[in-house]
């Protein structure tokens, strides 16, 4: 009776877990080097977990993990998580921080860990950087599994020990914000619709109305804008298109010119008459990635109160074979009054991206920034390691990368030279060919190629990001599915951009 007493009645799997970091030694002399936090924990136990770590195995390489039972009453699971060698920084050979990718890391494995013993709560090592840590707390907890009716535990995190709470929180803002894009991007496409998706991203920036304005603009609204090319590619479908306009109004200055972020939001790419291969082909409801990242990107900058003004648009439509569907030899008329034949309706996005990029002008923009699952062939180049970056604008081009080796989701720069603006403007029909003379070769330099003439800004880039599209074992801190890539490093670029920075 007494031993049953001395026990919670909620089960020890269930209490708090807890989430610590242990660097590698410099030499074979050293002793353990625990981060701060684990270093305040073990003192608490009398050296009890120092002493188990060096009794338990090898010394914990970057990345590896550790756990022990009953250390302290506090917690009924402790994992020790490998960070790699201490002071390491900016690398430039990978283009990325290596302390910050170390740490997201080992703390994702750590939470992972806990989260499959069934463990609802953990405090976690802020590790030296509380918002690297708890970005792979948030990443890598995430887990499509709303339409399973088993689903993993739903954990939840705060910080241990001292740490800078708004660099935390800031953490966690960058983390959901890229997961809010990977949950729109992973759902089916037939519970993610054009209409759907609007009303989804209206919600979530519901809390913050009194700075965002959300346009959800009908079919009758992008006629009358003579949007010709997007409505070319959604008449094949049933699902009426929206083109999705986001107002966040975050600076105190009302004439700072606008960041304005453009979206392609294909919810289910079929190819349309051009159709793909049936293989595969369920992945294509991320086709509206790059609308899901810009979306997701101006939901936490309007979290984070960034002081920006940053206007969103987002061309939502279905790509689909019908008797109305845009079929290959067709030609269509873009918003800014040129022509495109239609060699290939299942290069669609350009389509689309082509009317919203002319409307973004309207707004007479700091700098436009589009993003877009547009091609197979920058997969090819670039695989999952980097988005590829189209520009016009070395300035923004510097920002741009820089924004990406803080969160560590990489961008490249690639050629957009006038070498391949020759293969998509001699088109037999009309001024533009939405293909390349030499379709084989250089496929995502000339669909840049075909961006650019709809572009008059001094500042524009286009991301291609199909090839970071979806995560096998690349990302360590992402699970397996869609990324949500590249929110986190839109945002970055966003939050250090500083009122005088963005004026022209």
């Amino acid at each position: 009776k007494f031993i049953l007493a001395a026990y919670s009645p909620i089960p020890i799997y269930r209490r708090q877990g807890l989430v610590l970091g242990v660097y590698e030694k410099q030499s074979d002399n050293d002793g353990i080097h625990l981060t701060e936090a684990a270093a305040v924990f073990d003192r608490s136990i009398s050296g009890k977990l120092s002493e188990m770590l060096s009794i338990s195995g090898p010394p914990l390489k970057k990345g590896k993990s550790r756990i022990f039972y009953g250390l302290h009453q506090d917690f009924a699971s402790a994992v020790v998580v490998g960070l790699g060698k201490s002071g390491t920084g900016v690398c430039g050979k990978e283009n990325w921080n290596n302390c910050k990718e170390n740490i997201r890391a080992a703390v994702s494995v750590g939470c992972r860990q806990l989260q499959d013993l069934e463990v609802a709560h953990v405090e976690v090592d802020p590790c030296g950087d509380g918002q690297s840590a708890a970005e792979g707390a948030v990443l890598g907890l995430f887990e499509y599994d709303e339409l399973k009716t088993k689903k993993k535990v739903l954990v939840t995190t705060q910080p241990y020990g001292s740490v800078d709470s708004a660099a935390w929180q800031k953490g966690v803002s960058y983390g959901d914000g890229q997961n809010l894009a990977r949950q729109l991007m992973e759902a089916p496409a037939n519970y993610i619709t054009p209409t759907v998706f609007a009303n989804t991203i209206e919600q979530k920036l519901s809390p913050f109305a009194h700075k965002v304005a959300v346009h959800k603009r009908p079919q009758s609204w992008i006629e009358s804008e003579q949007m010709g090319a997007f409505l070319s590619v959604s008449k094949g479908s049933e699902e009426p298109p929206i083109f999705l306009e986001l107002h966040y109004k975050g600076s105190l200055d009302s004439a700072q010119p606008p960041l304005v972020l453009v979206g392609k939001g294909i919810t289910f790419d079929s190819g349309g008459i051009s159709l793909k291969p049936s293989s595969g082909m369920d992945a294509m409801r991320a086709d509206m990635g790059g609308a899901a990242t810009v979306c997701s990107a101006i939901v936490t900058a309007a979290a984070l109160k960034l002081p920006i003004n940053i206007i969103g648009l987002a061309p939502l439509c279905e790509n689909m074979p019908s008797g109305k569907a845009n079929k290959p030899g067709d030609v269509v008329r873009a918003k800014n009054g040129k022509t495109i034949q239609i060699d290939n309706t299942d290069a669609e996005g350009r389509l689309i991206l082509a009317d919203a990029l002319c409307y973004a002008h309207s707004f007479k923009p700091r700098a436009i920034i589009n993003a877009a699952t547009l091609t197979g062939a920058i997969d090819v180049a670039l695989g999952s390691a980097a988005a590829g970056v189209f520009t016009n604008s070395d300035w923004l081009w510097e920002r741009l990368h820089k924004a990406s080796i803080v969160t560590g989701d990489r961008v490249w720069r690639m050629p957009l030279f006038q070498h391949y603006t020759k293969q998509i403007t001699e088109s037999a029909l009309a001024d533009l060919n939405n293909i390349g003379k030499y379709s084989r070769s250089g496929g995502a330099c000339t669909a840049a190629a075909f961006l650019r003439e709809f572009v008059t800004a001094d500042h524009w880039a286009h991301l291609d990001i199909a090839g970071v599209m979806t995560n096998k074992d690349e990302v360590p801190y992402l699970r397996k599915g869609m990324s949500g890539r590249p929110t986190r490093t839109l945002v970055e670029f966003a939050a250090v951009r500083t009122s005088r920075d963005m004026r022209v």
